[in-house]
């Protein structure tokens, strides 16, 4: 059996043990390790499962998605009554910041725009809108604030190293120790007597 029949095997047999994955109504090509998953399911919520079963598997280099969503009776909505359920269920998401995400919807594909500080938020937004009813697709546009500071960043490093049992004055007199030193080696062995006595419980390195 060649490679490429192995892993189609092995993303048809992980498609078939995740129960979120319409399995029945998928099918699986290999090529070179690039995995094409065909056919079609009755959600995008189905259809993205989908996809992230078959990434999974091992060996899998790349996955092109052709499946169709063609959405059961009973989750087709209109557009304005999926955007209401998107307003709806972003407001209850603790974890996506207020007012911070607009959705705009037309035939079922939803496009999310706004800013967050962190991508764990923008993931969660796309998160929360992927299982609604009516949708056929999600398009993430939402972007990160700008948050590097050098002098935040200088600022934080500081007050973690104060934090360390290794203090900064400790640090201090290690340098100006070593600044009077003739070789780095002589310098590491004098620089040995500042340090600190070795915390309950740490172990001291030989």
């Amino acid at each position: 059996m060649s490679h490429d029949a192995r892993l189609q095997k092995a993303v048809l047999a992980e498609l078939n043990w995740d129960p979120s994955v319409p399995a029945g109504h998928i099918g699986v090509t290999a090529n070179n390790g690039v995995v094409t998953l065909s056919g079609h399911a009755g959600s995008y919520a189905a259809k993205y499962a989908a996809e992230r079963a078959a990434a999974r598997v091992d060996g899998v280099k790349a996955v092109a998605e052709e499946i169709e969503v063609q959405l059961e009776d009973r989750f087709k909505r209109g557009d304005e009554a999926i955007a209401s359920a998107i307003v709806e269920r972003l407001s209850w998401d603790t974890t996506v910041p207020h007012d911070s995400i607009k959705a705009q919807v037309e035939d079922g594909w939803v496009s999310l725009r706004g800013e967050v500080r962190w991508h764990f938020q923008k993931d969660a937004a796309e998160a929360a809108v992927r299982p609604l009813a009516g949708v056929v697709g999600v398009i993430n546009h939402v972007t990160l604030k700008p948050r590097v500071d050098v002098t935040d960043v200088s600022n934080d490093i500081r007050t973690a190293l104060h934090r360390s049992w290794f203090s900064m004055a400790t640090r201090s007199r290690c340098r100006s120790t070593a600044a009077r030193c003739g070789s780095p080696a002589r310098s590491t062995r004098r620089t040995i007597g500042w340090l600190p006595s070795v915390p309950p419980g740490r172990r001291r390195a030989r």
